[in-house]
């Protein structure tokens, strides 16, 4: 573990280096990412105004990815496995559907009511292939970017959610973000980020990597404003890294394709992050 993040330190300062010796790069893809993100600036201040109360300091969030519907078979069993054991809320971190129309309405019709089970989704790179892949999510969901907290008897915590379907955060979501992490974080004991797209991955993969120059600039936010833990989909394989103050956690698929299907369940205990991948069957 030390020397792969010494290796993955030399990897970052030599981009860096480069990048000092070029010009400025702009690595914000002004569509699609910066026109989702302003098509609801205002609701997402609506939206961001979520909180769950729980009666107390310990609870628990499932978190899964890559539920690519179609079929609903896991995604349903998982949300019975939530309600089952008193979770506080779900959390999907995108790749809700295979890109076909037809999926949104099967994943909508899988999801349990709001008041059964607080859910939680943002946007992966399958829930834009279809024409109306964008406007089927945000007629049903709202804004892909967004924030809520949950609050117990004793403190406060963050969950921020990030739309990086398209591979960048584009310019537009990551000056949000800055401001979410120097106006709100303060105020909460943790801080934990969900979006699709895995920025630290452990393994070699045919998955297209995230821009440096982008990745560069997060985790000095992270740093900076002490972001505990950023969770992940996309690579179907779960893992986890410590690189620096932030825990990068990618969670595996739970696509009913899947032949190992899984998910994260997170825990709060006395304040304390305590996460666990656990096999569907």
């Amino acid at each position: 573990m030390e020397l792969l993040t010494k290796n993955r330190w030399m990897l970052l300062t030599a981009a860096l280096v480069t990048m000092a010796s070029c010009e400025p790069v702009d690595f914000s893809l002004p569509e699609p990412a910066d026109q989702r993100f302003e098509q609801f600036r205002e609701l997402i201040v609506e939206k961001s105004s979520r909180e769950i109360t729980v009666q107390s300091d310990d609870y628990s969030i499932l978190f899964m990815a890559d539920s690519h519907a179609g079929t609903t078979n896991n995604l349903d069993s998982v949300f019975s496995i939530a309600m089952a054991t008193g979770v506080s809320a779900v959390c999907i971190a995108g790749d809700l559907t295979s890109g076909d129309n037809n999926d949104y309405e099967a994943f909508a019709k899988s999801l349990p009511g709001d008041e059964e089970m607080p859910t939680f989704v943002t946007l992966g790179n399958h829930d834009l292939w279809s024409d109306e892949g964008w406007t089927e999510f945000y007629d049903r969901f709202g804004p892909s970017s967004y924030f809520f907290t949950v609050r117990t008897p004793d403190a406060t915590d963050l969950y921020i959610a990030l739309d990086s379907g398209s591979g960048t955060l584009g310019s537009e979501q990551l000056e949000w973000l800055k401001g979410i992490l120097k106006y709100q974080r303060s105020g909460c004991r943790r801080c934990i980020i969900f979006t699709h797209n895995d920025f630290l991955r452990v393994r070699h993969s045919e998955i297209s990597n995230p821009l440096v120059e982008e990745l560069s600039v997060l985790i000095d936010l992270f740093t900076r404003y002490h972001v505990d833990m950023l969770i992940a989909g996309h690579d179907h394989e779960p893992s986890e890294e410590l690189f620096g103050i932030t825990d990068y956690v990618i969670t595996g698929a739970i696509s009913d394709d899947d032949e190992d299907p899984d998910y994260l369940q997170l825990r709060v205990e006395n304040g304390n992050l305590m996460n666990e991948f656990v096999n569907l069957y």
